[in-house]
Order: structure tokens, then sequence, then C-alpha cells
């Protein structure tokens, strides 16, 4: 090999290197500063942010299918397995007792899952396809494994925006939802106290639950039965108390390392070529949208049952009917504190939370089932 061909293979990489890729090597370290000044998700955001600068080295062939992203991507996305592992780890670490005690929560966890649905139909009305629309309507969930689970089966060609609205806007809950918060509620529906007197959840409930739970969406709805199967396994290995290894490592080993493919992988899938266009944009917006619809809803609905009870519902928790676990639950929680310190909502707003993921589960399901069901 002469000099001449010795430098052009040296310097090859960076002839091919473009403004996009720049561009989109500064949106991994935005990510990356995120992650780490802001503390804002940063077990999501820091290896999406990483993978996100790798993808726009060129030559590297890590994309490549025999090469890392591509074989993590072949096995854990395609096949839907990161996320179904990453349920088993959720489902580890929920507590469902605030939702089985106050089974009215269930009604602010269906309420905050409405701004999928007119995201689904703004979507629509923009010319997105309905597999495409549907994909995007989820991301108001503001659950990542979900998000991903329905953008793969039904538009994987989309999949890098929506995991990385979805990951994104649940890192920003803190910051998106308390002006929502306090835009639609008054003062003194702020200041509302809830009593919190619970009924006595037995262990054998808590351990009913999760396979009650897993045969009536599955029957229902059984698109969503592997969702909402490894969500309810994870929770019954911390319920039963006799796989306390299991349950652990649910949580930690096999929740961190699933987390850390995941958005290694998600980040490797946002290339310059593919991420950069007015269809991205219109998928965060629309994402935003949706996560903006459903607190919006969700507090509406707060209201609703405030006016209803006389008072005795603090609508602030509608906003956690979201599925954003355990972010949302606190956010409600310490805005309420903000108002008055002694006003203490947080199991109130964790029933809900733990109704939205429930209910973020079957808006999944319902998707799937409403797309494929036309296809």
């Amino acid at each position: 090999m002469d000099l001449s061909s010795l430098f052009s293979e040296l310097t090859k990489g960076l002839s091919s290197f473009t403004l996009g890729n720049a561009l989109m090597i500064g949106v991994g370290g935005l990510l990356i500063g995120l992650a780490i000044v802001k503390e804002y998700e940063p077990i999501l955001l820091l290896p999406i942010g990483f993978g996100c600068i790798l993808a726009n080295i060129p030559f590297t062939g890590m994309n490549d299918g025999d090469g890392l992203f591509g074989l993590l991507y072949a096995v854990g996305i395609s096949t839907e397995l990161f996320p179904l592992l990453i349920f088993i780890g959720v489902g580890a670490m929920i507590d469902f007792s605030p939702l089985i005690s106050q089974p009215k929560m269930v009604l602010l966890g269906a309420a905050g899952q409405f701004g999928i649905f007119g995201a689904l139909i703004l979507a629509t009305l923009l010319g997105f396809p309905l597999n495409e629309a549907a994909s995007i309507g989820v991301i108001g969930a503001i659950d990542g494994p979900t998000s991903i689970y329905v953008a793969t089966k039904l538009a994987p060609e989309m999949l890098a925006p929506i995991a990385v609205a979805a990951y994104s806007y649940m890192s920003l809950v803190p910051i998106i939802q308390p002006p929502l918060m306090r835009m639609l509620t008054t003062k003194s529906e702020r200041r509302i106290r809830m009593e919190y007197t619970p009924r006595p959840v037995t262990k054998r409930t808590r351990i009913l639950f999760p396979i009650i739970v897993t045969l009536v969406i599955g029957l229902l709805v059984p698109e969503a039965t592997p969702l909402i199967s490894m969500l309810m396994l994870g929770n019954l290995l911390r319920e039963s108390g006799v796989v306390e290894r299991l349950n652990k490592a649910a949580q930690n080993e096999i929740a961190n390392v699933t987390t850390l493919f995941l958005g290694i992988t998600i980040g490797s899938t946002m290339s310059a070529g593919t991420f950069l266009n007015l269809t991205t944009i219109q998928i965060l917006i629309l994402g935003l949208f949706a996560f903006a619809l459903d607190t919006v809803a969700g507090l509406l609905f707060g209201k609703f049952m405030a006016f209803v009870t006389k008072g005795a519902i603090n609508p602030l928790i509608g906003a956690a009917g979201i599925s954003a676990f355990p972010m949302a639950g606190r956010i409600a929680a310490q805005v309420a504190q903000d108002e008055d310190f002694e006003n203490f909502l947080l199991m109130h707003a964790m029933g809900a939370n733990t109704a939205g993921q429930l209910g973020s589960v079957m808006a999944g399901g319902l998707l799937l089932a409403l797309v494929l069901g036309t296809l």
C-alpha cells in the first residue's frame, strides 16, 4: 500500500464526516450533559447520548448486522426482549397496595391515557398512517418500554425518535407537569388534604393481584399480555416473599444491565441520516402534545372527582395518572406540599401512578389490537 492509499484509508472517516454527524454528536453531548449536570434520568440519557455519539462516527462497523449495535438491536429490540426484561424490574419495584386499597384511583389511571388517543387522532390528521400515528401517540404514556414495544411492532423505522422522546419527556416530568398543575388548579384545590386510612391489604391479596391482573388483561387485551405478564411477574417476585434473590436481581442486576444495553442501542439508531428530518421534529412535537394532554386530562378528571366528592379528592393526584413511575406521583405530592407543608398526598398519588402504569400497558395493547386488526 503506497502512502497515498494509506493516507486515504486513515482519513476516510474524517472525509465522510458531515455537518449532520456533528450536529447529532452535539445532541448526544447534550443528553449526556442533562444526565450528569441536571441528573435528568441519567441511567437512561447517559447511555443513549453515548450511543448517539458512536452512531455518528463513520465506518465504525458497529451498526452493521454483525457489529455490536446491530447484534444488540437484533437480539434485544427486534425481539422486544429488552423492554420486557425491564418490565420485570419495574414490577419488582412497584407496591400496588395504595391502588388495591383505593380502587377509585383506577379512574385517574384511565384518564391519564387520554392524550395517547388525542395525539393519534392529530397525527392521522397530519397525514401519518395509522400504524405510525399509534406509535407516536403512545409516547404520551411516558412509558419507555411500552413505547419501544409498540413502535417495534408497528413502526420500527420510527423507533429512534419515539424512544428518545419517551425517555426524554420522562426525565422532564418535574419541569413540564408543575406549571400545568398550577395553571389548571386553584390554590384552595391544591391545599385539599386527603386522609390516608387505607383498607388493610393482606399478603394473600397482594399475591393474587398480579395473577388476576394478568388473566383479566390477557383475556380482554391479548396484545398487552407480554408487557403486563412481565410487569406482574416482577411484582409476584416481590410479593411472594420466597424468592428474594430473584426479586433483588430483577430490581438491580437485570434491570440495570438491560437498561444499559437498551439505552446505548437506542442511541445507536440516532444517526444523522435517519434522525435529522421533518418527521423527527413532528414526532417530538406530537409526543410532547400527548404528554401534556395526558396530564391535563388527569387534572381535569381529578377536578371532577373533587367536585363530586365535595372536596375529598385533591385534583393534583390526577396528574400522577400517567405512567412515569414513580416520578409523577412524587411530583404531585411535592406540588401539594409547596402549598401546604403538612399536606401529605404521596400514597394517594402513588395509587394513581400505579394505576397509570397499568393503564399505559392496556392502552398500548389496545393500539396494537386496533392497528394490527386493520392491517
